[in-house]
C-alpha cells in the first residue's frame, strides 16, 4: 500500500484570518443534527432557519452564501464566524477535507490563500486519518 503524500504529518493552525469563510463559490454542507443545533443556537425554528439562511447544491442542504461567496455567518468587520460554537463539521475539519489531502499539489494551492496551513501546531497521521474518517461530505 502505497502511503500518502501527507503521511509524515502536516502543519496548520488556525490564525483567525476568515479566508476560509469567503471566496470562491462551494458548498457548505449540512447534517439534520447540524440544522437542528444551529436553529436552536439562534433561537429559530428549524424550517425558518432553513429559509433564511441555506440552499439546494448538487440536491444537498448547503448553508447560503453571499453573491461575493461569504458564508453568511461570516462577520466581515471581526474575521469572524456567527455561529463558531455550533459551526458545521466540515468548517470545523477545515483544511483536512479530501479534496485539500488528494495531492500535495491541492494542499499547496489552498495554503497560498490560508497563512495557517504549513506552520504551527503539527497534525501526525493518525489525527489527519482520524479527520478524515470524520469527514460526511466527500471522501478520498
Amino acid at each position: 500500500m502505497v502511503e500518502p503524500w501527507w503521511s509524515d504529518g502536516l502543519f496548520f493552525s488556525c490564525l483567525g484570518c476568515g479566508r476560509c469563510c469567503r471566496g470562491e463559490p462551494g458548498a457548505i454542507w449540512l447534517t439534520r443534527a447540524e440544522e437542528k443545533i444551529i436553529s436552536q443556537y439562534l433561537g429559530i425554528a428549524e424550517d425558518l432557519f432553513i429559509s433564511d439562511f441555506c440552499t439546494r447544491k448538487w440536491g444537498n442542504l448547503s448553508i447560503r452564501e453571499k453573491i461575493n461567496g461569504e458564508c453568511v455567518f461570516y462577520q466581515p468587520s471581526s474575521n469572524k464566524c456567527g455561529i463558531y460554537e455550533v459551526r458545521p463539521l466540515q468548517c470545523r475539519l477545515f483544511p483536512f477535507w479530501p479534496s485539500l489531502l488528494y495531492s500535495r499539489k491541492n494542499w499547496e494551492k489552498q495554503a497560498s490563500f490560508c497563512p495557517g496551513m504549513n506552520q504551527g501546531q503539527y497534525i501526525a497521521p493518525d489525527e489527519i486519518r482520524k479527520k478524515l474518517g470524520l469527514c460526511p461530505f466527500q471522501k478520498l
